[in-house]
Order: structure tokens, then sequence, then C-alpha cells
């Protein structure tokens, strides 16, 4: 009964796949090819550095990377693949520490079933006084969390990579310039989110209500339960795909970290 209008299915991520699947948008997927559409983003300082960097050109005076050109490998080489294991168990636990909040979060949890004779009154009235603005804000304090502690982690990676060889040096400065380019346009995107859930919580609640005066006018209604339709059953419904859609979108913002690690974890 309480289900998202259907879409075009999309080959994209998973929170552009679920984000289709719930929302009433349905925007055809782009022609244009990844490199056409970070020629539109990038701006020409980004542009430059990333030229620069690609290129292999010295940075500051020096060359890419810090390295030492020639000559036998530092001491701190011997270790770098012990410490590059450490990280990646590092970013497993961020990333579990992540998805843990998310799941556990109180304003996500299932609302517990009351007796069914006072379930028809306390629903109702809980369902009038429901404000969406309680899941926006803590679905913003959220992305707010894993920006931030993402972007540390993606920092961190990027100084270990900075300290090993020339090319991993140049791979680090890449991955700043995109983050400071594309930085603010993912940030904007990614707030929009919210706003999309919005119409999908007033959609799920206006068709329980749609459904439960359906059944009351056919007489239907029984301690409760109308034709097999619980009273703030929606609810539930949503707290489930808000944190589906939140899981979505730390997948999307740990792409870089598995990125940066993949680059460390390099024999």
């Amino acid at each position: 009964m309480l289900q998202a209008p259907q879409r075009t299915a999309f080959s994209g991520p998973a929170l552009i796949r679920v984000l289709a699947r719930l929302t009433d948008l349905d925007v055809p997927e782009s022609s244009q090819s990844l490199s056409d559409r970070l020629s539109q983003w990038l701006g020409w300082t980004d542009a430059i550095g990333l030229s620069t960097a690609l290129g292999g050109t010295p940075l500051n005076g020096h060359p890419a990377g810090g390295a030492p050109r020639g000559g036998q490998p530092s001491a701190a080489a011997a270790g770098a693949r012990a410490d590059g294991h450490a990280e990646e168990a590092e970013c497993a636990r961020v990333r579990a520490s992540l998805a843990k909040a998310i799941a556990g979060d109180s304003t996500f949890a299932a609302a517990k079933r009351r007796a069914p004779a006072q379930a028809p009154v306390q629903d109702v009235a809980a369902d009038a006084a429901l404000d969406y603005a309680v899941f926006r804000q803590r679905y913003q304090s959220i992305q707010q969390t894993m920006e931030t502690t993402i972007g540390n982690l993606r920092g961190r990676l990027r100084t270990m990579l900075a300290a090993r060889t020339p090319a991993m040096a140049r791979l680090a400065v890449v991955d700043a310039v995109m983050e400071r380019a594309l930085g603010a346009r993912e940030h904007n995107l990614l707030a929009t989110v919210p706003g999309l859930l919005a119409g999908h919580f007033e959609r799920l609640r206006g068709a329980e209500r749609e459904a439960l005066a359906a059944a009351e006018s056919a007489a239907a209604v029984a301690a409760g339960d109308a034709a097999g339709v619980r009273a703030g059953a929606w609810l539930d419904v949503f707290r489930k795909d808000m944190q589906s859609v939140l899981l979505a979108e730390l997948d999307v913002r740990f792409q870089p970290v598995e990125g940066l690690l993949a680059a460390l974890l390099t024999r």
C-alpha cells in the first residue's frame, strides 16, 4: 500500500538509484562524458593546478612529492606497507562507525507498537503533530559528521601518500585539487537531499491517511487495523528509507578515501 513511485532505472551510484525510487523526480541520465562534465566544473585556476600535478611539474621549487630522486630508499619506506595496512584498518573502523551511527540513530528507530485499544487515538494525534523538520535536522547533522570525519581521513591519507614516491605524491596533489574544486559542488548537491525526502515523507503520510479513510468509510476498521493498514506504519517505512539514503550517501562520500587507500596499499 505504502509504496514509492516507480521511476526509470539508473545505472549510477546507489544514492542516485535510491533517490530516483523514492522521489517524484524523473531526470534522464546525462549523455555527457565525465571529462566533459569536469571541464565545466573546474575553474581555470583548478585546471592549472590539476595540469601541473598530472604533468609532474615541480611544485614550489621541489620535485613533486618531495621525495629525493635517485639514491637508496629512505628507512621509512621499509615500513610503508605496514603503515598502509594500519590505515586500511582505520578506514574500515571509521566507515563502520558512521554506518553504525546511522543504523542506530534514535530518530530513525521504528516506533514501538502500542496496545490496540490505545493505538487509534494516540496514533492520529501523533501523526497530526509530526513535523518533517525533526528528520531534516537530524539528516543534516549526520551529513556534517560524515563530511568532517571523512574529510579528516582523506587528508591524512594524502599526507601519507605525499611521503611515498613522486608518483604517489602527485596523486595526493591531484586529490587535493579535486577536493578543492569539487567540494563546494558536492556539498551543495548533497544538501538538497533532505528537501527531496520531504516530499517522500508527505506522500507516505498522505497515502496512509487515504487508506485509513477509505477503510473507515467501508466500516472495515477493527481495533485500529484498517483492512491491513496499521496506523503509523508509514512512518516506519519512511525511517527505513531515510536510513537507506544516508547509507548510500556514505558510500558516495567514501569513494575518494577508497581510491587513496588503494594507492597507499599498492606494492
